[in-house]
């Protein structure tokens, strides 16, 4: 019982390590403890059926959310305390017995019942009507563990909790709560942001209950029943000349009597996640992964990117060049192999790298500044700046590599010619093995959803391009020149606000809630700038009263170098090795014969040639589990 203990004290804890401290003990407990409690309910005199404990056994926690695995582990805590309770052994004649405890009883002699309870039963789906819909979403990214929801991370994910807010508001009727599958909700996402990474314009597409009567079907006229209470029955006359009138059904409205799902939503999601927009008519086929023709990504920095150093002369000062970097950003730009500039992973064997860039540049944030921090003096006024990048689609980590070659461009360690040459895979083939940028300065921008993509080729030419199979080819096309534009939006979004202005601007309306959240961190920005601020102008540096120290070393060389990489944190590198000169990583083919191997198949090619090769990867894992529950049945 202790470790149980512990894990009680690990999940009750402070409020703001709640989600760490549930995931922690759902991560701990879900397998190892309920495990650890299984076995000890087998091996116990009193245990239950063996076909319940196996069937405990075999129970896959994955797909469960946070609350359900508490519960669960809960429910093994106890059945182990039930366990425990052993007949005791008779009290020695020398210990006097313990004081009886008075049972309160009622007139008929017997205990009073607890009251229990009710259960929520929830809605009956089938007296509603569902409609398709799309949710933009908005969320800071900092406190989960990305957008797509994984039975295996120790940190909730943005799927979990927009799942348990459309359960809860009764949005959709799933038959079991507790599993996230969204599968039976038609449900498509834009993109999958990354563990730390931020959204302002995620789109999901999915199915949810409606406002709108369900359509009966048409019956047969039948006979008048006269039925008891009314006037034929109890013979009372009707009022002369005045015949009785149903009321004409009102046309429904599909904004003003449908369901305002961003503001329901909104009450139920935690106060980094909240609905932006929702649109009632999508486009015939639509799908918010496949129907999206332009992500758009920045990754947000400050100029100084760290803390300017005054003392040690041969270290960079912290200031970027932010006019070599724009050169830098701007190689991007086309059709290239990014397999340099991104993470592979054999478990999705992918097998072409090539995506085009539409636009790729250093902007500057209007209007923010570091918030007084200034101790450097001189003329130079710290900004703000993101990276900011248009395109079609994205490797996995494909944005953080791009960054942190364009950082290193910043500080004048690279040239910006460096991007040409590792977009350059026949000469080099092989990814260095540099560190890409930290991921919570980085946000998913929007997602574009054009009626018709519109190209400008190189000749100046506009053209629109027509539906068909391959509206996607210029993307692929690597003589295609011209310049791309989305302008008109294919969706119709209905905006908070715009239903009704004080679901956005009124009290307890979004801008309220986000205020609250924002001013928060406000408080938090203000102080510690001006601890900085005063931190570092107080002290008087020509006095010189000790004994100045020598360089810090590392190695020992002299550790002269700082990099900067994105987010908080610079690294000490002593004497920086270009990117160029780095030790270089597997190709992609050798990654993905690597992955292929692991899984039984002679290489990659084997695998693909092989129908439906994840199938059969989880049909040998099934059966690799079976086998070994088997054995552990015989011993």
């Amino acid at each position: 019982m202790n470790s149980f203990q512990a894990l009680r004290r690990t999940i009750q804890g402070p409020a703001q390590a709640h989600k760490r401290a549930v995931t922690f003990g759902i991560t701990t407990a879900t397998r190892p403890f309920s495990s650890h409690i299984t076995t000890h309910l087998l091996n116990s005199p009193q245990s239950p059926s063996n076909q319940n404990i196996e069937a405990k056994k075999t129970m896959d926690y994955q797909d469960w959310t946070k609350e359900r695995l508490l519960e669960r582990v809960k429910e093994l805590e106890a059945q182990l305390k039930t366990q425990s309770q052993l007949p005791q052994q008779p009290t020695p004649a020398l210990q006097p017995p313990a004081a009886a405890t008075p049972t309160i009883t009622t007139e008929e002699g017997e205990p009073p019942k607890k009251k229990q309870k009710k259960k929520s039963v929830g809605i009956d789906p089938s007296r509603y009507s569902t409609r398709l819909i799309a949710l933009k979403l908005s969320y800071l990214g900092k406190n989960y563990g990305g957008f797509e929801h994984s039975g295996y991370s120790n940190v909730p994910s943005i799927e979990e909790e927009l799942w348990k807010a459309l359960v809860k508001g009764c949005l959709i009727t799933p038959a079991d709560p507790s599993k996230i599958d969204f599968a039976p909700f038609e449900y498509s996402k834009c993109g999958r942001t990354d563990r730390g990474v931020s959204a302002f314009g995620q789109v999901i597409s999915i199915r949810v209950r409606s406002n709108r009567p369900p359509s009966k079907p048409e019956q047969p006229a039948e006979e008048d029943v006269v039925m008891e209470g009314t006037p034929e029955q109890n013979n009372t006359p009707q009022l002369p000349g005045k015949k009785q009138q149903q009321k004409p059904q009102k046309e429904w409205e599909d904004i003003v009597d449908e369901i305002n799902y961003p503001k329901v939503l909104n009450r139920l999601l935690p106060p980094d996640i909240k609905v932006l927009a929702w649109a009632p008519t999508l486009p015939e086929g639509f799908s918010a992964r496949f129907s999206c023709y332009e992500r758009q990504y920045r990754y947000f920095f400050t100029n100084p990117s760290m803390a300017p150093t005054l003392l040690a002369p041969g270290e960079k000062s912290g200031w970027l060049d932010i006019a070599a970097m724009k050169k830098a950003a701007k190689y991007f730009e086309g059709l290239h192999d990014f397999r340099n500039f991104c993470k592979v992973d054999g478990g999705k064997q992918i097998t072409s790298f090539q995506r085009r860039i539409f636009e790729c540049d250093i902007e500057e944030v209007e209007g923010q500044d570091l918030g007084g921090v200034n101790f450097w003096g001189g003329e130079k006024k710290g900004k703000v700046y993101y990276f900011h990048v248009r395109g079609s689609a994205f490797l996995w980590h494909q944005i953080r590599h791009m960054v942190a070659i364009v950082f290193n461009v910043g500080q004048g360690l690279e040239r910006p010619e460096v991007v040409r040459e590792l977009l350059d895979v026949e000469r080099n083939g092989r990814k260095p093995g540099y560190i890409m940028a930290e991921e919570v300065p980085l946000v998913l921008w929007d997602c574009v959803f054009p009626k018709r993509p519109e190209i400008v080729t190189g000749e100046g030419e506009r053209k629109v391009l027509s539906r068909g199979e391959d509206e996607r080819a210029f993307m692929h096309d690597p003589d295609f020149k011209g310049e791309i534009k989305f302008e008109d939006d294919g969706v119709d979004w209905v905006w908070l606000g715009e239903d009704q202005p004080g679901n956005l601007m009124g009290s307890n309306g979004l801008v309220d809630q986000l205020w609250e959240y924002w001013h928060e961190r406000k408080m938090d920005e203000l102080l510690s700038g001006l601890l900085l601020q005063q931190v570092a102008t107080r002290a008087d540096l020509t006095r010189k009263l000790g004994k100045e120290e020598p360089a810090p070393k590392k190695n020992g060389k002299e550790n002269l170098q700082r990099v900067y990489k994105g987010g908080n944190m610079t690294r000490s590198s002593g004497v920086y090795v270009p990117v160029m000169k780095k030790e270089l990583m597997p190709t992609p083919v050798e990654i993905n014969h690597k992955w292929a191997q692991s899984k039984g198949f002679k290489d990659s090619e084997d695998m693909a040639n092989t129908k439906n090769w994840r199938s059969v990867i989880k049909a040998n894992k099934a059966a690799d589990k079976a086998a070994a529950a088997g054995g552990e049945k015989s011993v």
